[in-house]
């Protein structure tokens, strides 16, 4: 499961209507080769699902993975920061086993 807090959905609702984008998008979340840590987290908006993405739906948004990523996300919580230690969207990844000081790459 990828779990989404409530900060993330707000901000993901926020985004979706200012970008007017139809009901039918949703948020797509992988992992990807790169970093400073070796894995980024690669987060977007999707409206086509692929055969072995893995879907999930958490607090009214439905997110949406590839099976490998899912290998790296299992039990993240997708949240959103907008106080003075940086905006945007983070990933709290129990998997991980070392991040680095951005906490845009991680490695496990």
């Amino acid at each position: 499961m990828i779990f989404v807090a409530e900060s993330a959905k707000e901000k993901i609702r926020e985004i979706r209507s200012s970008s007017k984008l139809a009901d039918d998008f949703f948020v797509r979340v992988s992992v990807v080769s790169g970093g400073c840590s070796g894995l980024s987290y690669k987060l977007d908006f999707d409206n086509e699902s692929k055969p072995n993405d893995q879907v999930f739906e958490d607090n009214g948004i439905k997110v949406v993975t590839d099976l490998k990523s899912f290998l790296y996300l299992f039990n993240t919580t997708l949240e959103f920061s907008g106080g003075l230690n940086g905006t945007g969207f983070a990933f709290n990844n129990p998997n991980a086993s070392r991040t680095c000081g951005c906490g845009e790459s991680f490695s496990v």
